[in-house]
């Protein structure tokens, strides 16, 4: 999706979920000119807070993971936050990981986003599951 596409999305809701999805195909670059705002940060812990250095981490996990899949189970959006819920397999038979991202917008391009993840156990004793 290109910038001009972008703006074509009706809700930051939905930009969300393409860039989740963008990125988790491997589409990291077209992905962050597309949705992340140039004053972009973010606030995962295992990486420095710019732009440039999550999204290098996010294309060498793409190399390493070529078969990730990501599964998007609810989107919510109030006023210019979204957050999504996710379960993410690196490898398609690994149980995987149930992944929150919280993304603040500001016109139409993502310029905060947070992320936390719990491993999927093989064996939970929670009958209802991560999702």
């Amino acid at each position: 999706m290109s910038a001009e596409q972008n703006n074509a999305v009706s809700s930051n809701k939905e930009r969300a979920v393409y860039f989740l999805k963008q990125v988790a195909d491997g589409e990291v670059r077209e992905a962050y000119r597309t949705y992340i705002s140039p004053g972009f940060s973010h606030h995962n812990p295992y990486f420095r807070g710019d732009a440039d250095s999550l999204m290098v981490a996010m294309e060498e996990d793409a190399a390493k993971n070529p078969h990730k899949t990501l599964e998007v189970h609810r989107a919510i959006e109030e006023k210019d936050i979204v957050v999504v819920h996710s379960h993410i397999k690196q490898q398609q038979e690994d149980t995987g990981a149930a992944v929150v991202h919280m993304m603040r917008f500001e016109n139409g391009q993502i310029v905060e986003l947070w992320d936390l993840g719990q491993p999927i156990p093989e064996d939970s004793p929670n009958e209802n599951g991560a999702f």
